[in-house]
C-alpha cells in the first residue's frame, strides 16, 4: 500500500517570518493601524523596531510584544517631520537584519486649506511624502542588496482623486499611491516586495486629531490583517470591506465626479468645522495637535 505525500502550505505567520524577518521597521506605531500591525507581526514572530513621536505608547507595546511573543523590541521616539528623525530611524536599525518597513507613520488636515495652519500643512508632507522617501530609499536599497525584504507603504480611499476640504492630505496620499506603484515594478527583479495599502474610514485616532466625523468605519486589526496578507501577492490593497464598497462605488464615476463626491462626503464629516473657519488664513489649527505618530 503506498504512502500518500500530503504537501502543507506555509501559515501565514511562518510566511511573513521566513520572507520578511527577522527585523521589521513600523513606524507610527503608537497608536491606531500602525500599533496593529506591530502587534500582528510580533505574533508572527518578527522582531521590532517602533517609531512614533511619544515614548509611552512605544514602551508599552514593546513590553507587551515581548511578554506576549517573546521577541526584540527597539523604541525609537522619533518625529519624522524633522530629517533628523529619519536619521534616527535609519541609525537604530543599522546593525540589524532588517527585512521589512512598514510607514504607517502619518496624519491629516481638514476643512478650507487656505484657512489652515501653513506650518502644519507643510509638516503634513514632511510625515506623508518626504519621510516615506527617505525611509523606502534607505530600506529599500537594503532590500534589493539582499535580494529579499517588503515595503508596506501607506495610501488611502482618498488618494485616487481630489478631495475638497482635505485638499493637501489626499494629494499627499496621491503621491504615496503613485511612488509604490512605481516601486514594485522597480524592486521586483530584486526580491522585493512592495504594497500600497488604501483603507477607508478606520476607526483610530486620525479622525480625532482632525476633527472629522466619521460613521461607518473599520477597525485596526481589519485594515492590518488585510494589509499584510496581500503583501507579496497583490500591488494595492483596499482592506475591509468598507474601503473595497467605496471604492468601487467611486470607480463607476468619472474622476470630476469623484472629486465632487468625495467633497461632498467630506463637508458632512467637516461641517462642525464651518463656525470655526477664522478670518486670518493662518489662524487656526483646523487639525488639533501636532501629530503623534
Amino acid at each position: 500500500m503506498s504512502q500518500q505525500v500530503v504537501e502543507t502550505q506555509p501559515t501565514e505567520t511562518s510566511r511573513l517570518l521566513a520572507r520578511y524577518g527577522p527585523w521589521a521597521v513600523v513606524t507610527g506605531a503608537s497608536e491606531g493601524i500602525g500599533r496593529e500591525l506591530a502587534r500582528q507581526l510580533a505574533a508572527a514572530g518578527l522582531n521590532l523596531v517602533v517609531v512614533a513621536r511619544r515614548s509611552e505608547p512605544l514602551e508599552q507595546l514593546a513590553e507587551e510584544a515581548r511578554r506576549v511573543h517573546g521577541v526584540e523590541v527597539r523604541v525609537v521616539p522619533a518625529d519624522l517631520s524633522k530629517p533628523a528623525g529619519t536619521a534616527e530611524v535609519v541609525a537604530m536599525a543599522g546593525d540589524l537584519s532588517v527585512g521589512l518597513l512598514v510607514a504607517a507613520a502619518g496624519f491629516g488636515t481638514a476643512g478650507s486649506f487656505v484657512n489652515g495652519e501653513l506650518q502644519q500643512e507643510l509638516e503634513l508632507i514632511d510625515v506623508n511624502c518626504r519621510a516615506v522617501a527617505a525611509l523606502a530609499h534607505h530600506f529599500g536599497g537594503r532590500f534589493a542588496q539582499q535580494e529579499r525584504g517588503g515595503l508596506v507603504l501607506f495610501s488611502s480611499l482618498v488618494a485616487f482623486q481630489g478631495v475638497p476640504r482635505s485638499a493637501n492630505y489626499a494629494a499627499s496620499k496621491a503621491y504615496v499611491q503613485s511612488f509604490a506603484e512605481a516601486l514594485r515594478v522597480e524592486l521586483a527583479p530584486h526580491g522585493v516586495d512592495v504594497v500600497a495599502s488604501a483603507p477607508g474610514p478606520v476607526a483610530s485616532g486620525f479622525a480625532r486629531r482632525a476633527r472629522m466625523r466619521l460613521g461607518m468605519t473599520a477597525s485596526p486589526e481589519e485594515v492590518a490583517r488585510g494589509t499584510l496578507a496581500a503583501l507579496g501577492r497583490h500591488g494595492t490593497v483596499r482592506p475591509g470591506l468598507l474601503s473595497k464598497v467605496l471604492g468601487w462605488s467611486l470607480a463607476l464615476l468619472p474622476r470630476w465626479g469623484r472629486v465632487r463626491t468625495m467633497g461632498l462626503i467630506m463637508r458632512g464629516m467637516t461641517s462642525h468645522l464651518a463656525s470655526e473657519l477664522p478670518a486670518s488664513a493662518t489662524a487656526n489649527r483646523l487639525a488639533g495637535p501636532r501629530p503623534t505618530k
